[in-house]
């Protein structure tokens, strides 16, 4: 696509308030693709004010209207897949199948999950004698990642359109040309002007406006635990919602009952789907001293076969903190079984397929997020001990538990402090909430739990 020089704000696109850009590179090959405004608070307060002119309208328009401008979407979205998805390719890296179904597929599945929320959920309760009732919380500040540009957006400003709210997004300033496809896609949809707006920009600059402003309800921010903490400061000052979708080091726990091939060659598979590049990514793989040479070998042997069918990592700057890593990994005592620091090609922002063993609990890789393609194999004694390590540290995203027995699996599950735990290699469910435990966030995203964030209730007693 042909990048635009201006924002959508009010339902056009309109020139930006300064004339600084942001080049955007493919991480393939590292030439510049295109350029995009770089936002100012000028760009911000214009948005933000279009999105509190439009609030009152569209807060007070039918759920079933707010469902069916919805469903328009979400079958703009479907139609423009195959652009969508070449355009996730060129910015963010991603193989081009892999854009397909994932970073272009999923977020038509997530629209639509609203576009059926909208029109079925209960704005409206007896409870008692009161009349409760379910209400838009105002003009919603949305700050989205660049792993996963499109679905990110639309994991946001779907709930947020479906409660009745209105939107100022401010995307990664690594991938916004997901993000001005989105906006076409608003506005071929028909939904009204002001309803949604776009400000693209860096973090520091818009991002920081956004999070600041005076008349943003609620902030919903993926990204970073360290920006998260930020915004959450600004806006309990402020005493301001916030939605926070932060860090993860999950845990992908394999109980010796198991079939253990399946579950290392999945647990690979999935650390290394997005170049490693997912926040709930099963990056600490914990296995039973009895099976731990084994699950080496497995796991060692799986990440081999991804040599040359993972993306590159999004910028310079990312392949240098994974390669970092692996380095202090290897300084920590780690044992490489694959992979290394090493690119594995001269142009790109590549990194191997790494696997390290004889990790400890304590060490940087099973402790911090690395954002790549890094696996690290721990082992546990007992079921105590992998209960200890499973829950070892500050974050509480995700994880995954392998039994030969479903219930054994349940009941480790319930012992992890985590928001969200596959059993035996259970698929994703669009409508399941997701979202943090400690560090890793508050709030929840996707289905009726997605929703709720952007609504607030009001009680009339009779």
């Amino acid at each position: 696509m042909k990048a635009h020089d201006g924002m959508y704000i009010g339902g056009e696109w309109r020139a930006a308030a300064g004339g600084d850009t942001i080049a955007v590179v493919n991480p393939a090959d590292e030439q510049v693709i295109g350029h995009v405004p770089a936002g100012t608070a000028e760009d911000v307060d214009a948005a933000v004010r279009a999105a509190r002119t439009a609030f009152p309208a569209w807060a007070a328009t039918p759920p079933a209207e707010r469902a069916a401008k919805l469903a328009a979407l979400r079958d703009v979205l479907a139609a423009r897949k195959d652009e969508i998805a070449e355009t996730v390719t060129a910015e963010l890296g991603a193989p081009l199948k892999f854009s397909q179904t994932v970073h272009a597929g999923v977020p038509v599945l997530v629209a639509g999950s609203y576009a059926e929320l909208a029109a079925t959920h209960p704005f409206e309760e007896k409870i008692g004698n009161s009349t409760v009732y379910s209400e838009p919380v105002g003009v919603v500040g949305a700050i989205t990642p660049w792993n996963y540009p499109l679905h990110q957006i639309v994991a946001k400003v779907a709930p947020a359109l479906a409660a009745g709210c209105t939107v100022v997004l401010k995307p990664a300033e690594d991938t916004p040309l997901t993000a001005q496809l989105f906006a076409e896609a608003v506005d071929e949809a028909g939904i009204p002007a002001g309803v949604f707006n776009l400000v693209t920009g860096v973090g520091a600059v818009a991002g920081q406006a956004l999070a600041e402003h005076a008349d943003v309800d609620l902030v919903s921010f993926t990204g970073s635990t360290a920006v998260g903490r930020q915004i959450g400061a600004t806006a309990g000052a402020a005493v301001k919602r916030v939605a926070l979708e932060l860090g993860g080091k999950s845990a992908n726990v394999i109980l010796p009952s198991a079939d253990l091939a399946k579950a290392v060659n999945v647990g690979v598979a999935n650390v290394m789907g997005n170049s490693g590049q997912t926040c709930s990514a099963w990056t600490r793989m914990l296995v039973h001293t009895s099976q731990y040479d084994e699950a080496v070998e497995l796991a060692a042997a799986a990440a081999a076969k991804y040599g040359d069918r993972i993306g590159p990592l999004v910028n310079a700057k990312q392949q240098a903190r994974v390669r970092g890593y692996i380095e202090k990994g290897v300084e920590q005592g780690a044992r490489l079984v694959a992979g290394g620091a090493e690119p594995p090609r001269e142009q790109g922002y590549y990194v191997q397929p790494t696997v390290f063993a004889d990790v400890t609990p304590d060490m940087a890789i099973a402790q911090e997020e690395i954002f790549g393609p890094v696996v690290s194999i721990i082992r546990y004694e007992d079921e105590d001990d992998a209960v200890r390590i499973a829950n070892g540290t500050v974050y509480g995203l995700a994880g995954a538990v392998w039994a030969g027995d479903e219930e054994e699996a349940v009941a480790f599950a319930r012992r992890m402090d985590t928001g969200q735990v596959d059993i035996n290699g259970g698929r994703f469910n669009p409508l399941a909430p997701f979202g943090g435990y400690k560090q890793s966030g508050v709030g929840r995203e996707l289905g009726p739990h997605g929703l709720a964030e952007y609504l607030q209730t009001k009680s009339l007693q009779f």
